[in-house]
């Protein structure tokens, strides 16, 4: 029997950092342990094609947050300005009356660190400003990404070390853990006060796990003792397969500095990460088990998903920025209190842009302003299989790079290099790059004039590289005089909470 919702449930929103919707029980993986996000798959609706619109923190959660495709934001990279002009999904709720909340990560960079929230229950755990803009960038976009290889050789750029030998740690505790204990007690210490609280809430709770350094706790890396664990593998061919955007990747992250392909590393590495996913559900576990003790349960949305995946040495490649599903595909599940759809599971591909018109039709809140979702509820009841969504890059890359994923296909454009166009029900490892082939001249044709038709490379390679230019300037001067934009709850030290979360 359906149950009858009010008109504005309310919805709890989770996001993870860097979680592989293939490396996860809740998407049919037969090791790694998530019990409490399974079930929200059996009790909801599950989307399997559903992508970042950025495979990178900061600008993958402006355009989620929007629902806005990053570069119409200027949101270039983890160091770009997200405006306080650009109305978000809490902007949208908070109209319609929803106390909007939001605790732990989200990487706002700029002095609005709010963006509709009505508060924020804890700080955030990466820069709010321009201390990651780094001066080779704009060498980068001037040159195009010319010669960028031997550039970055020369460079202490160290970002595959957390991959290399001995990166792993297994010791309890650290900082990142420690924000995200914070970010779980402060979610729950608002849900545990609502009691009788009539007023609909949107409690966005934001883990930075399963992001590296990969050092778990103790006790879920135990939970791996013998199991099986794969780890990547790397044809002969490999060199062959690279497109010019893997090659600036690879560069900018350092490779080259470290064996990525000690078995005894990868495996360290990977049950690492099913470790700290196994962490992540637990805490996923917590929340609804405080929703269902307080009776939110009956009347509570909830949403899970991540800003982005990772590499994990696939492909001989680390962190994020990469179009392979392994980076680019996030986990996306819809669970309602009443279980409708329970089960179901969506082929059509999706992006994250698409929660702003999703929770702005579940509440019967009024998206005005213009935005690139659409809404994924009508995909409940009936896939589109003429949809197709964007994925952009533009940080550490030589010129813009832009994936579209229609049905079966994905086509990267690298603008002005060889495309990458892959079959991904034939393919789904993306190893054959059909671009080119005579065979599938008309779906590369169609794919490229989606892209073509929606952006401007040579327009955005211009607004970005003169966005860099603003901020590096900004930056010497914020770096020199001492300022930030960090942004420090208010608490009340006799009560030991935070004062704007009194009762």
């Amino acid at each position: 029997m359906t149950q009858n919702l009010t008109d504005k449930p309310n919805i709890l929103y989770i996001m993870a950092d860097e979680a592989i919707a293939e490396l996860m029980g809740a998407y049919g993986h037969p090791v790694v342990k998530t019990p409490n996000i399974d079930k929200l798959v059996e009790n909801g609706v599950r989307f399997d094609t559903a992508y970042t619109p950025f495979p990178l923190c900061a600008p993958a959660r402006a355009a989620m947050m929007t629902g806005r495709h990053a570069s119409s934001i200027g949101a270039w990279d983890n160091g770009a300005s997200f405006g306080s002009d650009h109305p978000t999904f809490a902007h949208y709720l908070a109209q319609n009356g929803y106390d909007t909340v939001l605790s732990g990560k989200m990487h706002f960079v700029g002095a609005d660190q709010l963006h509709g929230y009505s508060r924020r229950l804890n700080t955030d755990i990466y820069p709010e400003d321009y201390k990651m803009v780094r001066s080779e960038w704009v060498d980068m976009k001037e040159s195009r990404g010319e010669d960028w290889v031997n550039i970055m050789e020369n460079r202490d750029r160290y970002n595959a070390s957390n991959y290399g030998p001995d990166a792993v740690k297994v010791d309890g505790q650290h900082g990142d853990l420690a924000f995200d204990q914070e970010t779980h007690f402060r979610a729950l210490q608002y849900l545990n006060a609502r009691g009788n609280n009539p007023e609909p809430f949107m409690l966005t709770v934001s883990y930075h796990h399963p992001h590296e350094p990969f050092w778990p706790p103790t006790k879920y890396w135990d939970m791996y003792e013998g199991e099986p664990i794969d780890i990547p593998e790397f044809p002969d061919n490999l060199e062959e397969t690279r497109s010019m955007m893997d090659t600036w990747l690879n560069a900018y992250h350092g490779i080259t500095k470290f064996d990525l392909r000690n078995p005894e590393s990868l495996y360290r590495m990977r049950r690492a990460y099913y470790a700290l996913m196994s962490y992540v559900d637990d805490l996923v576990g917590e929340l609804i088990s405080s929703l269902e003790r307080s009776g939110l349960d009956k009347n509570t949305i909830i949403i899970f998903s991540s800003d982005h995946g990772d590499m994990l040495v696939e492909r001989e490649m680390v962190q994020k920025r990469a179009f392979y599903d392994y980076c680019s595909r996030v986990p996306l599940i819809i669970k309602y209190p009443d279980n409708r759809n329970a089960g179901k599971i969506v082929r059509t591909p999706v992006t994250t842009i698409d929660l702003l018109p999703t929770m702005c039709e579940m509440t019967g809140s009024d998206a005005s302003q213009p935005h690139d979702g659409d809404s994924l509820l009508p995909l409940i009841e009936q896939e589109d299989h003429d949809r197709h969504v964007f994925v952009e890059a533009h940080e550490v890359v030589g010129v813009p790079c832009i994936m579209v994923r229609k049905a079966d296909w994905k086509y990267n454009y690298i603008h002005g290099h060889e495309p990458q166009l892959f079959n991904m029900k034939d393919d789904p490892k993306e190893w054959n790059n059909l671009a080119g082939s005579t065979d599938h001249v008309e779906v590369e044709s169609e794919l490229k004039a989606l892209i073509l038709d929606e952006f401007d490379p040579d327009d955005m390679a211009a607004e970005n590289l003169a966005s860099i230019r603003r901020r590096a300037v900004i930056k010497d001067v914020m770096d020199k005089q001492d300022v930030t934009w960090a942004y420090r709850p208010e608490f009340d030290p006799r009560r030991n909470v935070l004062t704007q979360h009194l009762p």
